[in-house]
């Protein structure tokens, strides 16, 4: 592998190294398209916390951002939804 790719990886494994992280990606599995106050409430963690997260998932492609009008929808990527069947073979 080069270089490049082990860097790419690292931030990969470091957008899913949160329980919370892993549980936004659980959410946006079962419904799409929230916001980040949605997030926010369905997984009862700060509003600041919850946008942060979202940035991290968002960096590493797990989470893609849609703009709606004056909100801002999330929903996962293949790589979020592969990383997701990947985590529920742990269980």
């Amino acid at each position: 592998m080069e270089k490049k790719r082990y860097r790419e990886l690292e931030t990969i494994f470091k957008g899913v190294a949160s329980h919370r992280r892993i549980q936004i990606i659980d959410l946006l599995d079962k419904q799409s398209e929230q916001s980040v106050f949605d997030i926010a409430e369905h997984t009862s963690i700060d509003f600041r916390t919850a946008s942060e997260h979202l940035r991290k998932l968002t960096l590493a492609g797990i989470v893609m951002k849609r703009s709606d009008g004056a909100s801002v929808r999330h929903a996962l990527t293949k790589r979020g939804r592969d990383i997701l069947k990947f985590c529920r073979t742990l269980e």
